[in-house]
């Protein structure tokens, strides 16, 4: 009598379900799940997926047999249609200078109305939170309160705790020359998180389950028990590695690039005047790049979560391959991102910003750097890929890297293990800039320099990879 009731009880349930259901029993996927359509990035442009001859396309004059030819394939991504300006650097500064006061101004509660918002203000933690607590910096269980505006109006400081912290960012009256009140750059120093996925990749580094997840009376285990049986696991927060970087320009590195030559107006307005603001920015290391392209994906991110929108992919430096590719402008086989093989056109005009000639610097129109959207762009529509500022990639640099490297794809990259390898501190730069000669704005020549070397004549754009395959599939 009981087995029939269970019987009968279990056909009312399976019919119930298949009434509610739409799926009559397929595999249909999940479902609700929110729709996908790319959009275009800010001040980006769509490079399309696609293959290309990486390498020389000419004859290698110098007979360094770095840049073989090479079939690579890369895929879909968007590109800074410009280098990144004084302008857009600035504003990553003052996000740097005003996260730092407002830090101050809320730590401890010092400011009333500034107070940082914990993360962890339960009367009892559980022990995921408790975990959390113990594993992670503090700098990363509390937010910055961005909602009350900053006063730097001297004359409107609300309390004498304000006017300490907020006098607390500039050089002290000592140091200050002939009494200008100027922010302390040693002071901007950008914090920021990042996981080590080559080295999460390695094999003695991947969890290896030898345990079932339930035990014999079939009871799952929790994550506290998983802990407390001994159960072998891989630490995630083994693999996070933090950054502090001093993030404003090397303004200097106008006067110590050259000898016996006078850039010292350069030095004194270049990147904080106006009349530059549409100039590239130079005087930024690889390390300050990546920082300024992890600063820059935290923006957008935090956008799209207030919003509710889906993430996206980070902002990064190009590869080096991604960067040719984008060079090249959709042609194959040319010596320069506008096509052809000389640097003038048909009329004489050269058509990027160099060193023309034996040293007529504004035979080109420009002498330093120029607005980064001088000149026609190229086939995809990428300003200055030649000529202006040389820009980092985020490629190592050794001379045989054609020989090994992937040919879909291919990156050669810090490493897991091998940051004492100084060939990984020294990173391709492309492109050429405006104090190089012709050769060094061929899309395949190749050059490096050392990622904590500032230059006046190295910028950077950075890319984010494309969701999906191709635009054509949406």
């Amino acid at each position: 009598m009981n087995m029939k009731k269970l019987v009968v009880l279990g056909l009312i349930v399976s019919t119930l379900y298949s009434c509610s259901s739409s799926d009559h029993g397929e595999l249909v996927g999940v479902q609700g799940r929110p729709e996908w359509f790319p959009t275009l990035p800010y001040g980006m442009v769509y490079i399309p997926q696609g293959s290309y001859n990486m390498g020389s396309s000419d004859q290698d004059v110098a007979y360094a047999m770095t840049a073989p030819t090479k079939t690579v394939t890369v895929g879909a991504f968007f590109m800074d249609q410009t280098e990144i300006t004084n302008n857009e650097y600035r504003q990553f500064v003052y996000w740097v200078r005003d996260s730092i006061v407002r830090f101050r101004l809320g730590d401890e509660a010092l400011v009333e109305g500034y107070e940082l918002n914990d993360f962890t203000e339960l009367d009892e933690p559980n022990f995921y939170q408790e975990f959390v607590a113990l594993n992670y910096p503090d700098s990363m269980q509390r937010h910055i309160n961005w909602e009350p505006d900053l006063i730097w109006d001297t004359e409107r400081y609300p309390s004498e705790e304000y006017t300490e912290i907020i006098e607390s960012i500039y050089l002290l009256p000592e140091e200050r020359f002939l009494g200008k009140r100027i922010v302390d750059a040693r002071q901007l120093v950008y914090v920021y998180y990042w996981m080590d996925k080559q080295k999460a990749a390695r094999k003695e580094n991947r969890v290896q389950y030898d345990h079932k997840d339930e035990d014999d009376d079939g009871e799952y285990f929790y994550y506290e028990d998983f802990i407390k049986e001994g159960r072998e696991f891989s630490d995630r927060s083994s693999f996070f590695n933090k950054e502090q970087v001093a993030i404003y320009p090397d303004t200097l590195a106008w006067i110590h690039d050259f000898t016996y030559a006078f850039n010292e107006p350069k030095h004194d307005k270049y990147f904080w005047h106006p009349a530059y603001d549409d100039y590239p920015v130079v005087g930024v290391n690889w390390n300050q790049a990546k920082a300024f392209c992890n600063w820059r994906s935290y923006k957008r991110s935090s956008y799209l979560t207030e919003t509710q929108q889906l993430q996206e992919y980070d902002f990064r430096l190009p590869s080096e391959a991604e960067w040719e590719y984008a060079a090249r402008g959709g042609q194959n086989l040319t010596t320069y991102p506008w096509g052809g093989p000389a640097s003038t056109n048909s009329s004489g005009c050269f058509l990027a910003n160099f060193k023309p000639l034996r040293g007529n610097y504004t035979a080109d129109g420009g002498f330093h750097t120029v607005k980064v959207t001088s000149y026609n762009p190229n086939g995809y529509n990428l300003f200055c890929m030649s000529g202006n500022v040389a820009e980092w990639t985020n490629t190592a640099y050794t001379e045989e890297a054609y020989m090994f490297t992937a040919d879909g794809n291919p990156e050669y990259e810090y490493r897991a293990g091998e940051f004492d390898d100084e060939r990984l501190k020294q990173k391709v730069v492309r492109g050429g800039s405006w104090k190089d000669v012709a050769a060094y704005l061929q899309v395949s020549t190749r050059d490096f320099e050392y990622q904590d070397t500032t230059r006046s004549y190295i910028g950077f754009r950075c890319v984010q990879d494309f969701l999906g395959r191709d635009l054509s599939d949406f």
